[in-house]
């Protein structure tokens, strides 16, 4: 080994693109409005430094509660950010998350170096700091995929909804219109909604009948080779 060269001087961050459905309509992200330098007073999504003594999953979890009092509903590891250059101060790498929650369930409280916590529709986000953009990119292309083999879009609807709901749900992520008839025919081939003996009526309809998703279920048919998928 060159003695000359320079040891790794790498600091390693964790950050999180949180989705949230909004009016059975629009997937909006989540935004923080940073109150430190570089980029103080700009939106970011949320994250930070991973403190020495952290798992990356605590540090995440922590990060999110720090900066908008969040718990995720769902949360996974997304993609790894190295690039040189990417943060002004020093070199970083990302490890970041993609995290769904039903934002009726979860209020926002910004603290720690976080000035102010909301919820942007992903078709108009702010500028933001670092590589946020890429990474909300990066993160939206895996949900829209994730979404047709993975029952992950339950995780943002209320605990009972109408099949309209989910249907909207799909065809929002997906970006673009689905076969009604034959969406409904396959999700409730699965089995793995419950008819509860409740209804909801909106507009002038006739009231909708309502379902929960069957948790239990999926885990069982999933350890039974059970593939979910939607197209």
């Amino acid at each position: 080994m060159d003695s000359q060269k320079k040891l790794q001087d790498i600091k390693v961050a964790v950050d999180a693109v949180i989705f949230g459905y909004f009016d059975k309509k629009d997937l909006q992200v989540l935004l923080i409005k940073r109150n430190t330098d570089p980029f103080k007073g700009g939106w970011a999504i949320p994250g930070g430094l991973v403190l020495d003594d952290e798992d990356l999953d605590d540090a995440v979890k922590r990060e999110l509660q720090e900066e908008a009092g969040i718990k995720p509903d769902f949360l996974e590891q997304l993609y790894t950010f190295g690039n040189v250059g990417r943060d002004p101060r020093n070199r970083v790498v990302s490890v970041t998350y993609l995290g769904l929650v039903n934002p009726s369930y979860h209020e926002l409280f910004a603290d720690s170096d976080a000035d102010d916590a909301q919820w942007f529709s992903v078709n108009q986000l702010p500028e933001l700091a670092f590589d946020h953009h890429t990474i909300i990119d990066v993160a939206l292309k895996r949900l829209r995929t994730k979404i047709q083999y993975q029952p992950v879009g339950f995780n943002l609807l209320d605990e009972e909804f109408v099949f309209s709901d989910l249907e909207n749900l799909y065809k929002t992520i997906v970006g673009k219109e689905i076969d009604r008839r034959n969406f409904r025919k396959k999700i409730m081939s699965y089995g793995l909604l419950n008819e509860t003996t409740h209804f909801k009526k909106e507009g002038s309809g006739r009231p909708g009948k309502l379902f929960t998703f069957n948790q239990e279920k999926y885990k069982a048919l999933e350890e039974e080779g059970f593939y979910f998928e939607i197209k």
